[in-house]
Formats: C-alpha cells, structure tokens, sequence
C-alpha cells in the first residue's frame, strides 16, 4: 500500500505485492512467497473531499443495491485465497451473487469479480464490454497487448463450480504471459451503445523508456491519459522510472490490512 495526503486529496494505492519492476532485495527463492515479488497490479483510490457531484452514490436503506454507473467494465477479477461477502455488505459494497464466485459492485463503483484461488498477482485483468470486440483488439494491439492464454485461479481451469470458463467469442490480451491483462467481452446488448463507468480514471501501462528520454522533466499532467479504447476506457503509459520514484515517496512503512477498505472513494486508476 502506498499514500499520498497532501492538498486535500487523498490518493492511495492498494495491491497485492510490490509495484516495483526490480527484484525486492529480500526475496529469496525458493524461500520467499511471490506475494513478495515485484511488479504487480495495483488499483489507485483517490478521495476528494471537495467533490460536489460523486461518481457513484449507494441506494438509501440497509444494503447497497445500486449498479455500477456505467456498463463499459464488466468486472475486474481477482484470484484471492479467501474472500468474506459481509465485509464486502458491512463497507457499502452491492453484492450482485455469490454462487462459487462473487460478483460485486465495490464502495466506488467498480465490478468485482472474485474467484477462491491461487495467483502470482491475484488482480487479474480487467473484463471490458466491446462494441465490437475484433475493433477493441486491433485498438490494444497497437498499445502492445497481444493475445495470450486465458489466466485461471484454479487448478481444474474453469471446470468446476467454483470458477467459470472463460467466456464465449471473448479474446485475452495481454503485454506478456505474466502480466496483468484485459479480457475483451462482446457487449450482450449489441445494438445499444457501451455506456462508460465514469468511476475509472484511466488504465495504466508502466513502461521502459526509450534511452535519452528525461523522466526528471515529466509532470503529473503530462501522464494524463492520451488515448481512449472503443469502450471509452483511458489509457495511461506511465514510465517505469517515474514509478520508482513515485513509490519512493508514497510507500507506507507497515502496510494497512486488506480487511480494512476506505469508503467514499471518488474516481479509479
């Protein structure tokens, strides 16, 4: 986990292992879990206490019952060793079922998906809704993202009743078999528009820069997100050493627990 509190916004970052795209020192193999391995996944919170109009309001009443505010993301799935649906309830998340797996839609306004199983990286991929999904991977392709084999939680791939297969005319993409990747769904609603989840920022994409390029020149407004998928998803490139440096100032000492999720978040990364 990392944090950054200054000027009112409070922006953090929440994952399952370190971000960082070098070896942590302390890991030894076969002795350290990959938990504690660089380069994973990880999704940006960011609260403004200022904001008027949130992204995502939960219905009035006990529990939360209100969809996603926009139909673009379809989930993003984790593979996690445990899950518990009534801290899910108890933190203002709408539950949608829980048969096997749990389909949820979290405090901010994102779909989540989550499968019991074991994973390098458990924050998967995102699950995106297309238009036209041959026209989303000819959008990605360009970005980098290749087709790769389909990612399971679970020994028995989609088998059983705990994690399902992977879906019909869909396509995986991915910058490399180990990465986090983006799963390209056909929108079930085909001749109505895919209608964008506001409460996702932008999708980020660390990279290596090119020799001679000055990460010490680059500014926050200069990693806005320059392209746009054909779901009206953004799309980030952030330079990996940029990153370090990022870490560097935002890192937590001891990381908070997994079970202790913050509420009222405005907008995704």
């Amino acid at each position: 986990q990392r944090n950054n509190n200054g000027g009112g916004i409070k922006d953090t970052w929440l994952g399952f292992g370190p971000e960082t795209l070098s070896t942590p020192p302390d890991f030894q193999l076969p002795v350290s879990s990959f938990a504690m391995y660089g380069g994973h996944a990880s999704i940006h919170l960011r609260y403004d206490p200022f904001a008027t109009a949130p992204l995502y309001k939960r219905s009035f009443g006990e529990f939360n019952n209100e969809p996603a505010p926009g139909d673009s993301i379809a989930y993003l799935q984790l593979g996690v060793p445990q899950y518990r649906i009534s801290k899910m309830v108890e933190t203002g998340g709408n539950v949608i079922d829980g048969y096997g797996w749990v389909n949820a839609v979290c405090p901010a306004g994102l779909p989540i998906r989550s499968i019991v199983g074991i994973r390098p990286d458990p924050i998967m991929f995102l699950a995106v809704n297309c238009q036209d999904v041959a026209t989303s991977e000819e959008f990605y392709a360009k970005l980098g993202f290749v087709r790769q084999e389909y990612p399971y939680a679970r020994p028995n791939q989609g088998q059983g009743q705990f994690e399902p297969p992977q879906p019909k005319k869909s396509v995986y993409v991915a910058p490399s078999p180990n990465s986090m990747g983006v799963l390209l769904l056909q929108n079930k609603k085909r001749k109505k528009a895919v209608v964008p989840n506001p409460v996702l920022r932008s999708l980020n994409v660390i990279y290596a820069p090119q020799d001679g390029e000055n990460d010490a020149a680059i500014s926050p407004e200069d990693l806005d997100p320059k392209f746009v998928d054909p779901s009206s998803i953004p799309v980030s490139f952030i330079p990996s050493d940029y990153l370090e440096n990022e870490i560097k100032k935002t890192e937590l000492a001891e990381p908070v627990s997994a079970f202790q999720p913050e509420s009222n978040l405005q907008t995704l990364n």
